[in-house]
């Protein structure tokens, strides 16, 4: 017996393993290809030619194609050809700075062209964390990427190279605490603008700013908005630290965040996305991007997200999430009220966010108040904080998807049981874990006593008691909320009755809300917020939120294509 239960473990270890080797996101590198007849093209053609070192001609030579496209623009900026020029010509400019380690934010680069020579500087903010020198700065055209999260590629056209930048070398968090993480991947657009024989580079946010003078005319900025995340996943590799955080969480509570995607803007919205059993962040790449090529919700939205181990139970993930909204809103005093977004386990943490629990949670667990539990000061500290807590008033609207609100036979079946066996109670919570098991009353249900501190798998238990008593309590009043549910296409009852409507993990008795604004069922498997349809909805829903919040706009299309790589 012994034998084959660990036959069935190594299978479930294999199984995980072979999980964290998913395909996210793989890249290759290369130069793109470019033919052009005008002058600028000639131009560019003779420098990919002589592209030898010293690196100063090179870049001079693609300065003056730049510098003759620009031309070509102020008579005719309709010039689609010219546009094309002058932007792979500063895309081919900033490549050759990558190579070559100079440093034109410190002092100007001189660089020999055709009729001259140019002076050639970029322009910084001035504040240290943006510190070029702090970042690799890369033409996004020289990546392509395939992968579960990357299939597509949204891009917006306009002026400008679209550009990755990737710190290196120092720590941002220390900066701002708030930032996306140690490691930082963002896109910004180039820009080069010409006074004499002075070229001078700038630095957009397509995020931020949707339109550039240059010259006489004004432009829309370009943009890629896949780039930046497709290389993150390519080179982080989140899938197998998704594993490790689910079975070895204590070696990363430090890593649980509640941070930002981009720089905070005050007038914007805050979506703040909360990831499921054994994700991360990385599950929300294909949604990000496609939002991002909508210029409504670039407009008037910005992303945050929270990041977390999933393998403790997710009533302490939900607890250590208000201390950081918490102490976001103490950062950000004025931000707006946030639109949340929670999916699978995260629906789960969302439910918490519009929830007062009074006692009933903690009741369900002791027979006498906090104050009278012969709890150890600590044990006391971390339950208290778990079991009781009050709805958010910071948060505006809700969005479910997949959301396992009520758990999932699934995690009680033998998977769940393996599982649960191989993440075991979290190690940091033991001392907690022995408390509660010895002071809390058997379960309702089926009269068993707790024998140690719960695990995230626990938690999925339809049966477990935090679960059934959050469901008997209503949500708060004023916040509105939505569901999206995955079908796989097999149908099934809705209720509780075989065969259930399923996505494949959460049934559809778990993830239904009577109350909701809206239900849409999508064609999905559990990972709606990846599907077309499911992230289709969350425009919409995001789209109505402004209009039902009295901002003045109109829905727009996007103004972002999307390619198929």
């Amino acid at each position: 017996m012994k034998t084959s239960f660990r036959l069935c473990l190594a299978a479930v270890c294999l199984a995980l393993a072979t999980t964290s080797c998913e395909n996210y996101s793989s890249v290759s590198e290369r130069r793109p290809g470019y033919h052009s007849t005008t002058t600028a093209g000639h131009l560019i053609t003779k420098a990919l030619r002589h592209s030898v070192k010293p690196y100063e001609p090179q870049m001079g030579r693609y300065i003056d194609a730049a510098s003759a496209a620009a031309a070509v623009l102020e008579t005719n900026p309709a010039d689609a050809q010219a546009l094309k020029d002058y932007n792979y010509a500063v895309g081919r400019l900033f490549e050759v700075l990558h190579e070559s380690g100079l440093e034109p934010w410190k002092a100007p680069v001189k660089c020999p062209g055709a009729s001259g020579e140019w002076s050639f500087s970029v322009v910084t903010d001035g504040k240290p964390e943006h510190d070029p020198s702090h970042y690799r700065i890369i033409p996004a055209d020289r990546f392509q990427f395939k992968g579960k999260l990357v299939k597509d590629r949204t891009i917006k056209e306009g002026l400008g190279a679209p550009m990755i930048i990737a710190s290196q070398g120092f720590d941002p968090t220390k900066f701002d605490p708030f930032i996306m993480g140690k490691t930082v991947y963002y896109g910004v657009t180039e820009t080069l603008h010409f006074q004499g024989r002075n070229c001078i580079a700038y630095y957009l946010d397509p995020l931020a700013t949707e339109t550039v003078k240059f010259g006489n005319h004004t432009y829309p900025v370009a943009a890629d908005f896949t780039a930046p995340i497709g290389l993150a996943l390519a080179e982080l590799k989140p899938r197998g630290k998704e594993i490790q955080h689910f079975l070895k969480p204590k070696d990363f509570l430090e890593s649980t965040r509640l941070a930002r995607l981009q720089p905070y803007d005050p007038k914007k919205i805050p979506i703040l996305v909360i990831h499921g059993l054994g994700d991360s962040q990385a599950t929300w790449a294909p949604m990000i991007e496609a939002l991002r090529g909508d210029p409504t919700i670039r407009q008037h939205y910005q992303i945050w997200f929270f990041s977390y181990p999933t393998g403790y139970p997710y009533p302490l993930m939900a607890a250590i999430l208000r201390d950081k909204m918490d102490a976001i809103d103490a950062r950000y005093p004025d931000h707006k009220p946030i639109v949340v977004i929670g999916h699978s386990m995260g629906g789960m943490i969302a439910r918490e966010l519009m929830t007062d629990s009074g006692l009933a949670i903690w009741n369900s667990f002791f027979d006498t108040p906090p104050d009278k539990t012969p709890l150890s000061p600590e044990a006391r500290m971390l339950l208290t904080k778990t079991l009781i807590f009050h709805h958010r008033t910071d948060i505006s609207r809700v969005i479910y998807v997949s959301a396992s609100l009520r758990g999932a036979y699934l995690a009680t079946g033998f998977l769940g049981r393996l599982g649960e066996s191989i993440i075991g109670a979290p190690a940091d919570l033991t001392g907690v874990g022995k408390e509660l098991a010895m002071l809390s009353k058997p379960r309702a249900t089926d009269g068993k006593k707790l024998k140690r501190a719960p695990n995230s798998i626990d938690a999925l238990d339809p049966n477990n008691r935090f679960v059934t008593t959050i469901d008997k309590i209503p949500l708060a009043k004023g916040i509105p909320y939505h569901s999206i549910i995955g079908d796989r296409g097999k149908g099934g009852h809705l209720d509780k009755t075989e065969p259930q409507s399923s996505d494949g993990i959460v049934p559809y008795w778990s993830s239904h809300l009577d109350g909701a604004q809206s239900e849409v069922i999508v064609p999905s498997d559990h990972w709606s917020n990846r599907s077309p349809q499911g992230i289709a909805e969350v425009r919409r829903i995001l789209l109505e939120h402004l209009q039902k919040t009295g901002t003045a706009v109109a829905p727009a299309k996007p103004n972002a294509s999307v390619v198929s790589q």
